[in-house]
């Protein structure tokens, strides 16, 4: 999520806004990794999950444009898939990645 519009950009930098966004998921407690293309965020259910789209928006209302790009990945009865999935495929590969 990062805003598009003019008013909201420093050239073609976004940076400013976004740690807006990455500020407000680090202090609602739900695991979340930031990739330098995007962030991951774990949620327990899709409520939760779309209370975090939410605050995030909510960050960059001053914004006339904002973008965002969304995907789901929902599995039951799993917890810590951030690092468990990681965990995975270093065990298929029998050793540690870059990550």
């Amino acid at each position: 999520m990062f805003p598009t519009s003019d008013e909201c950009r420093e050239g073609s930098s976004v940076s400013k806004h976004v740690s807006r966004v990455i500020d407000a998921i680090d202090r609602s407690g739900v695991p979340y990794q930031l990739t330098p293309m995007g962030t991951v965020v774990e949620a327990q259910s899709m409520k939760e999950a779309l209370s975090i789209i939410e605050l995030a928006y909510e960050q960059l209302q001053d914004c006339e444009r904002v973008y965002s790009s969304l995907k789901f990945d929902i599995r039951k009865n799993t917890k810590n898939r951030l690092k468990t999935k990681i965990a995975s495929v270093e065990k298929t590969l029998n050793r540690k990645i870059n990550h």
